[in-house]
């Protein structure tokens, strides 16, 4: 039974269409003005040359909750107000989908694992049926996963550009890290451009072997919605921590709850932050599969505010944000934190310190998995508010300057416009 399903799946994988409808040399996407209009030279309200119902731009993701949605749907609706049409294909639930038609974008259902597994022929497949019906001019895959099957999926015959948020051979491991180097290094040849959110990611890249044209957009945040109070008084606090006493410092910590968010080595720290700052309270804000142990391990002086849809109230009510992550690209919790003026505690994984003030990393930022530094950093911050006032409004300052959405989408607008000429230059995917 199991065998037939697979030739099955192997014969429709392979009966996918060879040839896309070969789109017009993209002059888009247009370049966003101050107001937020499209100019493509024709005045502020042309739009992409386009048909009705025909995305511009056509972005594949698997995750549809998290930090690599809320990346994807902040582009999307920065390219939807600039007049760039967009689609997402993306699997059914989270939030990713229904804020997508929200925005007056195209969702196309794409079901995909998490892991690659025995149905990616069929996902790949699927993939390529959806990139032949919506037609677009280039295509924009988010995180290993859609970017093993977008680019399998197009082979190169549309503009693509593959964005990893986090390599694949950091997801495997073990045993499977060199086979996901090797396909990175193959992938490569599909990817009219690899789009990194910091200089270190791209590093990694380079020392793995990807040969790539390469650019470098660091991650950013709606500085509107995650803005600091707006008096210099403390917020109302939300009501899991209302009873709390207004001298109480409180500590937020935003992220799934699992291992790689390093949550465990936050609560392996807290004895030792009591210890000095006895009244200390630390509240974990998200869900995840690590959920049942952390609640297990966790002190009466340690809540759970679960998932929560706006994260903003929780920078706000904090004297301290802290991210104890074991891997990340480029974290927004940092960013989202310090664009509401709170100062951060991080530890030293890939982009930190490219996404903090400069001289910040003195003072914020631990060794990965190090419980006695992280709370040695947090209980000496917890300790000096006018250290922590001033952390906070230089690392307001610093987002604003260097890590708005507003930037970042248009950065990535720029690598759009360079595709044409870039794949002149090197004679196509198929020449590299």
């Amino acid at each position: 039974m199991n065998r037939n399903r697979r030739s099955v799946r192997r014969a429709e994988f392979r009966q996918q269409p060879d040839h896309f409808p070969t789109p017009r040399a993209p002059e888009f996407p247009p370049r966003l003005t101050a107001g937020g209009t499209a100019d493509r030279g024709g005045g502020p309200s042309a739009r992409p040359p386009s048909g009705p119902g025909r995305p511009a731009v056509l972005h594949v993701v698997q995750q549809t909750d998290g930090g690599m949605a809320r990346v994807v749907l902040d582009l999307v609706a920065h390219q939807i107000r600039g007049g760039v049409p967009v689609a997402v294909a993306c699997p059914g639930g989270g939030m990713l989908a229904e804020a997508v038609r929200g925005l007056g974008g195209g969702v196309h259902r794409w079901r995909a694992g998490k892991r690659v597994g025995p149905l990616l022929a069929w996902e790949v497949g699927r993939l390529a049926r959806i990139v032949a019906a919506s037609s677009p001019l280039l295509v924009h895959a988010h995180g290993p996963r859609a970017g093993l099957a977008a680019r399998l999926a197009v082979r190169g015959r549309l503009p693509t550009v593959f964005q990893p948020h986090v390599w694949s051979f950091e997801v495997a491991g073990g045993f499977l890290a060199g086979p996901a180097r090797r396909w990175e290094r193959y992938g490569a040849r599909w990817a009219a451009r690899i789009v990194c959110v910091s200089e270190t990611e791209r590093l990694k890249g380079v020392a793995a072997g990807v040969e790539a044209l390469w650019a470098v957009v660091p991650n950013g945040v709606d500085t509107e919605r995650f803005r600091p109070p707006a008096e210099d008084v403390r917020p109302d606090l939300p009501p899991l921590v209302a009873d709390l006493p207004g001298s109480a410092p409180l500590v937020v910590c935003v992220g799934r709850l699992c291992h790689r968010k390093g949550q465990d080595v936050l609560l392996a720290s807290w004895e030792q932050v009591l210890r000095r700052v006895p009244n200390a309270r630390l509240v974990l804000v998200g869900d995840g599969p690590g959920a049942d142990a952390l609640r297990a391990a966790a002190p009466v002086s340690v809540r759970f505010a679960g998932d929560q849809a706006d994260a903003a109230p929780w920078y706000r009510a904090a004297d301290l944000v802290v991210v104890p992550s074991r891997r990340e690209s480029m974290a927004l919790t940092p960013l989202e934190a310090m664009a509401c003026g709170r100062p951060v505690v991080v530890t030293d994984v890939a982009g930190t310190r490219e996404s903090l003030p400069p001289g910040h990393a003195l003072f914020c930022t631990t060794p990965v998995q190090d419980p006695h530094a992280l709370a040695t950093a947090v209980g000496d911050l917890l300790l000096n508010g006018p250290l922590r006032g001033t952390l906070g409004r230089q690392g307001r300052q610093h987002v604003l300057a260097a890590h708005d959405v507003r930037h970042s989408a248009s950065a990535i607008a720029d690598v759009y416009r360079e595709l044409p000429a870039t794949r002149a230059a090197v004679g196509g995917p198929a020449a590299r």
